[in-house]
């Protein structure tokens, strides 16, 4: 499970893109205890399919 912050790295975008791929459901994530995690695997299919509307 990572945060957003970890994701922003991944992805190399602000937070606030982040939080607008959670928004509307192109990235999963959940709360645990009020903090948002977003599982890797999200961020990999999340790649993954960016990477398939490219081509």
């Amino acid at each position: 499970m990572l945060t957003v912050p970890e994701v922003m790295a991944w992805l190399r975008v602000g937070r606030t893109k982040v939080y607008d791929l959670i928004r509307t459901q192109r990235l999963v994530s959940i709360k645990v205890d009020g903090c948002r995690r977003i599982p890797a695997d999200a961020v990999r299919a999340f790649i993954v399919s960016r990477i398939g509307e490219a081509a």
